[in-house]
């Protein structure tokens, strides 16, 4: 430690123990990590009254540096962390997907091994009951409710994820295998404005193309009698007019006159009363080819009505 000439600075290498007690009562000693500081005292007093100054900028250097790298490990860290839940979360949602397909060819699966069988009657369906298939990397399980003429099947990703997919009247997809059915990968039957208008999915399960002129209804109802009034296919019109409750089939007179369905194909089906039933129970609707046997399809078929869409 030295004077400079002319000026009360001191320049300090770093604390250490001095000899000369004398000397510490006469100043006051500010440790800084540098170890290398200029300190101005007022003549007499002893007391630290101006700035800090460093006169070596390394030891600063140093310590920006450790917290520099501690922030980068930080960061490390956290994207190391977030990287394999994104990769999980992602994961989770394929395997959902699988299991939800898996489960849609179970009704499918269904469907075609009750016919072969011919389980057509809710009796005969319990056959169909805790019924396994394996499917690619996963399985189905049906289970079928008679009270409820519900088909259960249970899509399933060993240890991954599992989704169920219902089909409910299931006994109505049953009626007719080979040609053109109640589509089961469809919203089931039901009113889009109650007792009035009625909405169902039909699907062409034949390996050619098919064409409907013609259709045929029965239904029990209170209230007012009502008739059929149109009939909409695949968003086109194709009849209007008064059909009466258990007539002889009627010709489609709008839209071409007919509705070509092509293999595999679903399209939708809209039926409009005059006017709205106080109940409306046991409908059976019947579209007709131009040549052959009609397809026929049970809305109901636990009679107990359809419900609101």
């Amino acid at each position: 430690m030295k004077k400079v000439a002319g000026k009360n600075w001191y320049s300090l290498s770093f604390l250490r123990k001095q000899e000369s007690i004398s000397f510490f009562n006469h100043h006051n000693w500010i440790p800084v990590f540098t170890g290398l500081t200029k300190l101005k005292t007022k003549e007499g007093s002893g007391r630290v009254w101006g700035n800090y100054l460093l006169k070596n900028s390394k030891g600063i250097s140093v310590l920006f540096l450790v917290i520099a790298l501690l922030l980068m490990v930080a960061i490390g860290y956290v994207f190391s962390y977030m990287m394999p839940t994104k990769q999980k979360s992602v994961s989770l949602t394929i395997h959902s997907t699988q299991a939800f397909f898996i489960a849609q060819s179970g009704v499918e699966f269904a469907v075609r091994y009750a016919v072969s069988q011919s389980w057509t009657t809710p009796a005969a369906l319990d056959g169909l009951d805790n019924l396994e298939r394996s499917l690619g990397r996963g399985k189905f399980t049906l289970t079928y409710d008679r009270p409820t003429n519900t088909l259960i099947s249970a899509g399933t990703i060993s240890g991954a994820s599992e989704r169920r997919v219902e089909a409910s009247n299931f006994t109505s997809f049953l009626q007719n295998p080979k040609g053109v059915i109640l589509d089961p990968r469809s919203p089931s039957p039901c009113w889009t404005l109650a007792r009035r208008r009625a909405r169902f999915y039909i699907r062409n399960a034949r390996e050619d193309s098919v064409t409907i002129t013609r259709f045929s209804a029965t239904w029990t109802q209170t209230g007012t009698t009502r008739t059929i009034s149109d009939v909409y296919m695949g968003g086109s019109q194709k009849f209007s007019g008064s059909y009466s409750n258990g007539a002889p089939p009627v010709t489609f007179n709008r839209g071409g006159n007919s509705q070509t369905i092509n293999s595999d194909q679903a399209i939708e089906v809209r039926v409009y009363w005059s006017g709205a039933m106080t109940t409306c129970t046991n409908i059976v609707i019947t579209f007709y080819p131009a040549a052959g046997n009609g397809y026929t399809f049970y809305l109901d078929p636990a009679g107990g009505g359809l419900s609101d869409c």
